[in-house]
């Protein structure tokens, strides 16, 4: 059910970047103590320039990677797009202001 539940509730932009987190239990007989880490999945993101983390469940992690690339590629184009407004506008001012004399 929390399959279904995740996809129907799936989020169609993210900003962050899917990450694995890799730590230690500290159980003196875990596996982890060899040196196999215990991984997670999450996403890591930025709230007023501090860096949270989102522990993900793994069916959870296609659907946020999905929206996280949506993202990254609608920001892409959105500085593309501000970049060409910007050259326009540059433009512009510097030939007004060759044509005024200045």
């Amino acid at each position: 059910m929390m399959v279904r539940l995740a996809a129907k509730n799936a989020p169609r932009v993210l900003p962050g970047s899917l990450i694995t987190l890799r730590r230690k239990c500290g159980k003196a007989s875990c596996r982890c103590v060899a040196g196999e880490p215990h991984e997670s999945p999450a996403l890591s993101y930025s709230v007023a320039g501090r860096t949270k983390m989102l522990t993900l469940r793994p069916e959870e992690v296609p659907a946020v990677a999905r929206a996280v690339a949506r993202y990254k590629k609608a920001m892409g184009e959105l500085e593309a797009e501000a970049r060409g407004e910007l050259e326009d506008l540059v433009a512009a001012v510097q030939a007004r202001r060759k044509s005024q004399g200045r």
